[in-house]
């Protein structure tokens, strides 16, 4: 895995209009749910489209790890037979998540209440990222837990025998702690209920319902989600088609809005209310951007979306929108660099947690480049228009979406920018330098040659 090589650092420049129809990675968190999911159910589970990126092969191996047999086939598509729930075997080793925080923490959540021992680990950065947040609830459940200090990896668990059903209140809008507490209770006796306070991405509910789950979800007096999911259901194999990741997604949109003439259409793109927050700030900022074809897949709706070269301004972003965001705020700050005034980009405290601390790497970034910015506690200020901007190195802290948003801004800068690392790219979204490459831009490696 690229987390343990050699740093390969990547270069960008000025580049000519993009222009082209491309498909970026299937979505990441549909595939590791398609994975998980699939491991669970009695049968025979076939995904198209998975992501095969180092995070999502680490799930099928933690999947594989406790008895699913996952195969890919000669068309590319993957076939699960799964194991069922409440008959997962022991993992004979550690079950190494590298970078993948989604895959670790969701995967606590199942074997939770198994009654299994695993022990788990992860790369330099997600070994510094909490846990604590997925941990607490599960121990509430009856889950025996042992990790270093503040709940981080590498961190053992034991399943609880008997597992307890709970009412959880989530404390921070956070879809990873949502989904570990749902599936864990897909092995508990009676209902277990998820109270969110702030809507985040329903990718769980929706493949859980797909798959013959007993989950009702409402909406309370408070205007809370409630999400209550019957215990220990029989989950009936599916087949999963995984649109393209919105995530992924925004580096070529926002790379197009950027360098001028582009005009691009980035195909089957997911566009779940609860993962286009990016989308819909760009569009008032001024973005040229159209759904074309608007249509149903595996339960979400997709569109092909054009985007053309545009003059941004600068905006607020509201906070609510954080949660439907927050992984695309590195890149719409490389965007709010050439938009005319100050992006104002409040309640961004979660991104503090991330791969990195992803608020101060986006800042040291642009301050590296040249490019004004006010970093406070939980929110970042850019103001864009600046003249001469690029020429600097930027350091990724092992963070695949700071790489990939700082080779953007290098590609409708003045001068070149480097990131100190492009390898981690792989984490997420292997195939982003040809893909690139194919619209027309150009990312060097350190000996000048195309990467």
């Amino acid at each position: 895995m690229s987390h343990g090589s050699s740093p390969t650092p990547l270069t960008t420049s000025t580049s000519s209009a993009l222009t082209g129809t491309i498909r970026v990675p299937g979505d990441k968190s549909i595939s590791h749910r398609a994975l998980m999911f699939g491991a669970l159910a009695v049968g025979r589970t076939t995904v198209s489209g998975l992501l095969e990126s180092e995070d999502v092969l680490a799930t099928a191996a933690a999947m594989r790890a406790v008895g699913a047999k996952i195969e890919k086939q000669s068309d590319g598509s993957y076939v699960i037979d799964g194991v069922g729930l409440g008959s997962l075997l022991e993992p004979e080793g550690v079950i190494d998540f590298g970078n993948a925080g989604t895959g670790v923490r969701l995967t606590m959540g199942i074997f939770g209440t198994h009654d299994i021992a695993a022990t788990f680990v992860g790369d330099a950065s997600l070994s510094k990222r909490p846990m604590g947040r997925v941990l607490d609830p599960l121990r509430d459940m009856g889950t025996n837990v042992i990790a270093r200090a503040g709940d981080r990896l590498p961190a053992s668990i034991r399943g609880a025998k008997q597992p307890l059903p709970l009412t959880y209140r989530v404390p921070m809008p956070s879809a990873q702690v949502k989904s570990a507490v749902l599936l864990a209770g897909l092995n508990c006796p009676g209902e277990t209920t998820v109270i969110e306070p702030i809507a985040t991405r329903d990718h769980t509910e929706k493949m859980l319902a797909g798959f013959g789950a007993d989950i009702n979800v409402s909406v309370n007096e408070a205007g809370e989600r409630v999400i209550k999911l019957q215990g220990q259901p029989e989950l009936k194999p599916q087949d999963i088609d995984v649109p393209s990741d919105p995530s992924s997604a925004a580096f070529p949109m926002v790379a197009a809005l950027i360098v001028p003439g582009s005009d691009i259409t980035i195909e089957n793109v997911m566009l779940n209310e609860h993962r286009t927050g990016l989308f819909t700030t760009l569009i008032e900022m001024g973005g040229n951007i159209e759904y074309l074809n608007k249509r149903s897949a595996g339960g979400e709706e997709v569109a092909d979306i054009r985007v053309r070269h545009s003059q941004l301004k600068g905006i607020t972003v509201p906070a609510k929108r954080a949660p439907s965001m927050i992984d695309e705020y590195p890149v719409l700050a490389v965007a709010a660099a050439f938009a005319e005034g100050d992006t104002f980009m409040p309640g961004l405290d979660e991104l503090r947690v991330k791969e990195s601390d992803r608020l101060a790497a986006v800042a040291r970034g642009l301050e590296a480049n040249g490019i004004p910015c006010v970093e406070t506690e939980d929110t970042l200020t850019v103001t864009g228009g600046a003249n001469n901007i690029g020429g600097g190195t930027v350091v990724t802290h092992l963070d695949h979406r700071i790489a990939m948003s700082f080779l953007v801004l290098g590609m409708a800068a003045h001068k070149p920018v480097t990131v100190d690392d492009g390898a981690v790219i792989a984490t997420s979204f292997p195939s982003f330098t040809p893909l690139f490459a194919d619209m027309g831009a150009t990312i060097q490696g350190t000996s000048g040659e195309a990467a």
